[in-house]
């Protein structure tokens, strides 16, 4: 609680500098963690320097038996160069770093969920990767991406889906994906390969399938816009050459929802935008048995209200044995760390107020606070241990400084 204290402290001190000097606001995801997959047709022939950093102090009071309280201190960096030889192609190549405050080595392999990790090898200073993407625009509403991919809150997967704290650990998206924003419906598919086998490895082969798609009833600019979002996510384990691996069963998991959606733009200078959206959410275990369920259903209903700078939200979820692939573990079933821990009603009421500025191009910040509040539901008993599932109240807090300028070095 004194972590909290103080980072909210130091929140309000820059908010109180920055304010006078403030330009444009948005919502925190779009300004922090997205990032903009359009290519500027004005680019063709530009050779360029881009750096595309996040410096983040998170710090989670979580309480209960889903999982633990942590603090994630650090910043990734992320330089590139980048050519444009056609008006619609795009080759970006580079290095993707993370870095936790304190930390001095790091696994050597890819973060791709929640298990626990077995990697020997190790880096140091950084956890490095290679970045290369390559984009294809297609038309002005298709686009082709290979390499790196436009991951994490650029799929716009509603909560209990995707964790947006993902974009602080896990490692960036690798495989093909392609995307269509059009007047009917915006498309998102992708397959991010989280891990390859050589011959003989002693792990498993891994990736993860998505869709992520929103059918509008309207076009989203009208004062009243009305979608219907469809979203799902898989993750497959498996593989043929792996002979020596130790857990060589099959596995595949999906999470799937699907809801109604409004959000209502108003002529109110405080006052911007209100949302709300309600969805069903699914959760499957198609193949294996790792998981303690096999199948389960979730009642996801969110409010949003854009008031200046501030995003205000609250949701409730409701849940009969859901498991989450990339979600909060809060809105899960299963404990992450006390694995013998399941609970199979899970209710939670969410609150969530946050603040994003654009300080110039290229350049934003932004603060965020999460209340949890998970309602008591039936004791779980193993063995001789009871797990008593009172009202538990979790927290969180963060703050974060997204840098990210580019600079012309030639034009061809």
């Amino acid at each position: 609680m004194k972590r909290l204290s103080r980072l909210a402290a130091l929140a309000l001190a820059l908010l109180a500098y920055t304010n006078a000097g403030a330009q444009t606001g948005a919502r925190i995801d779009s300004l922090l963690f997205e990032t903009d997959h359009r290519i500027d047709t004005a680019a063709c022939g530009e050779l360029r320097l881009n750096f595309d950093a996040l410096c983040f102090f998170r710090d989670n009071e979580y309480k209960g038996y889903l999982t633990k309280g942590y603090t994630l201190p650090g910043y990734r960096l992320q330089p590139t160069v980048s050519y444009q030889p056609l008006k619609n192609l795009r080759v970006e190549v580079g290095v993707s770093m993370l870095h936790y405050w304190g930390a001095n080595k790091y696994p050597n392999l890819n973060y791709s969920d929640i298990a626990t990790w077995k990697g020997d090898q190790t880096q140091t200073g950084f956890h490095m990767l290679p970045f290369f993407n390559v984009q294809l625009a297609v038309n002005s509403r298709f686009n082709l991406i290979l390499g790196n991919i436009y991951g994490g809150s650029n799929h716009r997967l509603i909560e209990p889906l995707y964790n947006q704290e993902n974009a602080l650990s896990a490692d960036p998206e690798m495989g093909v994906q392609m995307l269509w924003r059009g007047k009917p419906l915006d498309f998102d598919m992708w397959v991010n390969w989280e891990s390859f086998i050589f011959d003989k490895d002693t792990h498993q082969e891994a990736f993860t399938f998505g869709l992520s798609t929103r059918f509008k009833a309207n076009r989203p600019e009208r004062r009243t816009h009305v979608y219907f979002p469809l979203q799902v996510v898989m993750q497959h384990r498996g593989g043929e050459i792996n002979p020596d691996a130790e857990q060589r069963q099959v596995k595949t998991w999906m999470n799937a929802a699907a809801g109604i959606g409004a959000t209502v733009h108003t002529d109110n200078k405080i006052l911007t935008r209100l949302n709300a959206e309600a969805d069903v959410a699914y959760y499957r275990q198609v193949t294996g048995n790792l998981l303690p369920y096999d199948q389960g259903i979730g009642f996801y209903v969110k409010a949003e209200a854009d008031i200046w700078r501030f995003c205000l939200r609250g949701a409730y979820w409701h849940s009969s044995k859901f498991i989450s692939i990339f979600g909060n573990p809060l809105y899960g079933s299963v404990g992450v760390h006390e694995r013998d821990f399941q609970m199979k009603r899970n209710r939670t009421v969410c609150a969530q107020l946050s603040y994003a500025q654009e300080l110039g191009k290229g350049f934003s910040w932004g603060v965020q606070a999460d209340i949890f509040n998970t309602l008591p539901t039936d004791d779980f008993t193993v063995g001789d241990k009871v797990y008593r599932n009172n009202n538990q109240l979790s927290l969180a807090a963060g703050i974060y400084l997204r840098v990210k300028p580019s600079f012309l070095l030639k034009k061809f």
